[in-house]
């Protein structure tokens, strides 16, 4: 940021301003104001905690006025008594009593000042004129760069978003709320959901345990949907998202960063219309199966289902992409395929597992922001591979990648677990597994948790609920479903899975 160290002083003692030589233009800035509030400070105990949350230090454009801040914030966190005696004494212990101009300017400072009625206001004005400055020093830099024909202009760009996402996340303020208006908006959802049929409050799931036992996917939620490869997560939410959008006709957005928009289309078309994934790759479809297609495709025509398979997406693009469909389409709920392929470029780690919880805060906070559920779904490390038996197989919060981040951020976490995968046909109480797929809510803020057991259709990409029809037959010889390909979760011959190797 600019500074104007090369002010000059007028008779009084005061600096002015002079134009900013790599700008050709005045910084902005609130010099008087910024006296006015470090006045106001000092003749009143209170003030303090009102402009706390909105000035830092290095909010002051003049140096002198950032460095008595700095004593007079000092001295509160202290609890000590603040008044121009104090301050010049903590500006003496610190050694900057000299710079700043002595107690003279201490002392003019408290007496134009009659009351700190409204600090607050100057307070924000300070804080307005810093972020300007803080975006005139960051565009001047990016501009600089763009001249240095090195670099790779894509580069720059992500550099430039993380710079630019930086600046706006430390910047986000929230203030509080008085609990009466709270109360009044707990009891409208309270009531909404008593006139609903099963006390569903969120967007519904489809499937009626899940719908149960969450009362729908709820606003402001972070939901990870975790689980190992071949566990069908990305048919999972296909279906979720086919549930949401074709049959409840709530927009959703689907942020793709394995899959192009294509193969997800050929993903939604199996499920929808029933059609092995491989016969809609090759084409090869039997006349019942064309017939099921014509029915069945209109389904999908105009439904509000928004794609962005943009490769190694950013968490600042994703919150740019998801406020503009949020604006102007109206979407309801985002869904993030998968968490670990985003990134956060332009700022800097020491590790991969500090990159993944900014990413992981930010999804929490973008879902806080538009009021609406966020689903990410994420891998899970090899910990499950290594253990036996059917407990052993069951997923658990510490087998999540970067489980520490995740796991604190998340409002719900699923992991789908198809236990057949493991060659286990029957859990502790005797029932057949074959077919199965269970969704293991592990973490729940809001409610309780729990499993819910889905059937599986791997050929269509496609979770069901139990009730909607019989599970297929089982072969003479055991273990494989007629139909079925229940070991392989990729009938389109997508990417393989990601493996553990570079997170």
């Amino acid at each position: 940021m600019a500074q104007n160290n090369g002010n000059t002083s007028n008779n009084r003692g005061h600096r002015t301003s002079p134009i900013d030589p790599a700008y050709a233009h005045l910084q902005p800035q609130a010099l008087d104001i910024e006296r006015v509030v470090l006045g106001a400070l000092m003749i009143d105990k209170d003030a303090f905690s009102i402009v706390a949350e909105i000035v830092r230090p290095e909010t002051f454009y003049e140096p002198r006025n950032q460095k008595i801040y700095k004593a007079i914030q000092t001295l509160n966190m202290s609890e000590k008594p603040v008044d121009f005696m104090t301050v010049i004494e903590e500006l003496k212990h610190q050694g900057d009593l000299d710079d700043v101009g002595g107690p003279n300017y201490i002392m003019e400072l408290t007496q134009h000042v009659a009351s700190s009625a409204h600090i607050e206001y100057h307070a924000h004005i300070i804080h307005q004129k810093f972020l300007a400055r803080q975006l005139i020093s960051f565009t001047g830099r990016i501009q600089e760069m763009a001249y240095d024909e090195t670099l790779d202009p894509d580069v720059l760009m992500q550099e430039a978003e993380g710079q630019l996402f930086e600046i706006s996340q430390k910047n986000m303020k929230s203030d509080f709320t008085q609990i009466d208006p709270v109360i009044r908006q707990a009891t409208d959802i309270l009531k909404i959901a008593a006139q609903n049929e099963g006390g569903m409050t969120g967007i519904p799931t489809g499937y009626s345990k899940l719908d149960e036992m969450t009362s729908g996917w709820q606003d402001s939620d972070l939901v990870i949907i975790a689980g190992r490869p071949a566990m069908g997560k990305t048919s999972f939410a296909l279906s979720l998202a086919k549930n949401i959008a074709v049959d409840y006709r709530k927009p959703i957005a689907l942020f793709s960063l394995e899959m192009n928009n294509v193969q997800l289309a050929q993903r939604l078309i199996s499920n929808v219309c029933e059609i092995p994934g491989q016969k809609i790759l090759s084409g090869q479809l039997s006349d019942d199966e064309w017939s099921r297609f014509d029915r069945n495709i209109n389904k999908l025509y105009g439904s509000p289902i928004f794609i962005d398979d943009t490769p190694g997406l950013s968490v600042f693009e994703l919150r740019t992409k998801a406020r503009r469909l949020v604006r102007e389409k109206g979407v309801k709920i985002i869904m993030i395929d998968y968490l670990q392929l985003m990134n956060a470029n332009g700022m800097r780690f020491g590790n991969r597992q500090e990159e993944v919880s900014t990413i992981s805060r930010s999804l929490k906070g973008l879902a806080k922001e538009l009021n609406i559920p966020i689903l990410a779904l994420s891998q899970l490390n090899r910990g499950v591979e290594g253990r036996e038996g059917l407990e052993g197989k069951r997923p658990q919060l510490s087998d999540l990648r970067e489980s520490g981040a995740i796991e604190q951020d998340a409002d719900m976490v699923l992991f789908v677990h198809r236990p057949e995968y493991y060659r286990i046909f029957q859990d502790e109480h005797g029932n057949d597994l074959h077919g199965i797929a269970q969704i293991l809510i592990a973490k729940h803020r809001k409610g309780g948790t729990g499993d819910v057991n889905l059937r599986f259709r791997g050929e269509f990409t496609r979770f069901e609920d139990p009730s909607d029809q019989p599970l297929p037959l089982i072969t003479p010889t055991g273990g494989e479903i007629l139909g079925s390909k229940m070991n392989d979760d990729d009938p389109f011959g997508a990417a393989p899975p990601i493996t553990d190797a570079g997170f």
